[in-house]
C-alpha cells in the first residue's frame, strides 16, 4: 500500500443551507446535528471540522456526509494533510493564534 494511505486527514466542510421555512431549517439542524454525532467540530457559523487517522477513515466519514446532505443549499467539503492544516492561519482581528492541535493517537498498552 501507498504511503499516503497511511497520512492522517483533516475534513473540513462549508455549507449553506437555505432556512426560510420551517422544513429547510428542520434538515440544517439534522444535517448539523449529524455532523456534531459524527466526530465533526464547529470552527464556525456553518464550518466544521474533523480529524481523521487514515485515508480509509476519511472516506468513511465522506460516505456520511455524502448520505446526509440535505437537497436544497450548498455543501463543500475540503481534504486536508496534517502539515496543511496546521499551515492555516487564524486571526482574531489583528492577533494570530495557534490553529487545533492533532488528536492524540489512540495508546494500546
Amino acid at each position: 500500500m501507498e504511503l499516503s494511505a497511511y497520512r492522517t486527514m483533516w475534513i473540513i466542510v462549508l455549507f449553506d443551507l437555505p432556512t426560510d421555512t420551517a422544513k429547510a431549517k428542520k434538515q440544517y439542524q439534522r444535517f448539523r446535528k449529524d455532523l456534531l454525532e459524527d466526530g465533526f467540530s464547529m470552527m464556525q457559523y456553518s464550518v466544521y471540522y474533523r480529524h481523521c487517522a487514515s485515508k480509509e477513515n476519511t472516506e468513511v466519514h465522506l460516505e456520511r456526509i455524502r448520505s446526509c446532505v440535505p437537497p436544497d443549499g450548498e455543501v463543500r467539503v475540503c481534504q486536508f494533510t496534517d502539515k496543511q492544516f496546521s499551515r492555516m492561519e487564524v486571526y482574531f482581528g489583528k492577533r494570530r493564534i495557534r490553529t487545533e492541535d492533532e488528536p492524540a493517537q489512540l495508546e494500546m498498552f
